[in-house]
């Protein structure tokens, strides 16, 4: 469960972000070849294990419930976009951070479900790590056991619990919040798999990586 948009927001903002993507393939896969070393198992147990120096110390992720092809690994650009840009692919599950290296940063994502999707142009217009998750009024509406955690209530609280996760990544369109984000998620199973409101969630670990390698100001497109 992550924070949706407010859907008259949303409907606006997907109208005004509508945009011509041409350079940019609908897949940004590419060949082990491409690869500067091609991860091995210990890599990932590394990547993923326990962060007990956390606020909240996060434990390791059960890697047996994760395809393969969701973890964090380099491989060529194939985006048709400049270094420092974020891409979301919707169709491969796939968030691509573009070096100045000729490659990408990949990380496998979880995405909206039907009805909650959402593509165009923004920006990260500021981050926050352990995050206050506070659920939209319209959320509320749907799930009034939520109230609790309304802006009036203070939100939901950081912590290992919290749908947004170890750190979040603030969407903007026009200077405007889309109130879409770019979040954790303790589901790691979720992975690869469309079942949020709207945000895109990457696991605990993979969205420490991001935030520590992402400026606000960041451009972000999804496809």
């Amino acid at each position: 469960m992550t924070n949706p948009s407010h859907l008259t927001r949303r409907h606006v903002w997907l109208g005004l972000s509508a945009v011509a993507i041409t350079g940019c393939t609908t897949s940004a896969e590419a060949p082990p070849s491409a690869l500067k070393r091609t991860p091995v198992a210990r890599d990932f147990a590394l990547m993923y294990g326990p962060k007990p120096n956390e606020k909240f110390p996060i434990p390791a992720v059960n890697l047996k419930r994760v395809p393969n092809r969701f973890l964090r690994r380099e491989v060529r650009n194939r985006t048709g976009e400049g270094p420092n840009t974020l891409i979301v692919n919707t169709r491969t599950y796939f968030l691509h951070h573009v070096q100045r290296d000729g490659t990408t940063m990949r990380y496998g994502v979880g995405l909206g479900r039907e009805g909650f999707g959402w593509k165009g142009r923004a920006e990260v217009a500021w981050k926050r790590p352990w995050p206050t998750w506070t659920p939209p009024a319209e959320m509320i509406e749907r799930e009034p056991e939520l109230e609790k955690y309304s802006a009036a209530n203070g939100g939901m609280k950081p912590g290992l619990d919290n749908p947004l996760g170890a750190r979040a990544l603030y969407i903007f369109q026009d200077g405007v919040d889309t109130l879409y984000r770019l979040h954790g998620t303790p589901e790691y199973w979720t992975i690869g798999k469309a079942v949020s409101s709207g945000c895109v969630r990457l696991m605990n670990q993979d969205i420490i990586h991001l935030y520590d390698n992402v400026r606000s100001g960041t451009k972000l497109l999804v496809i």
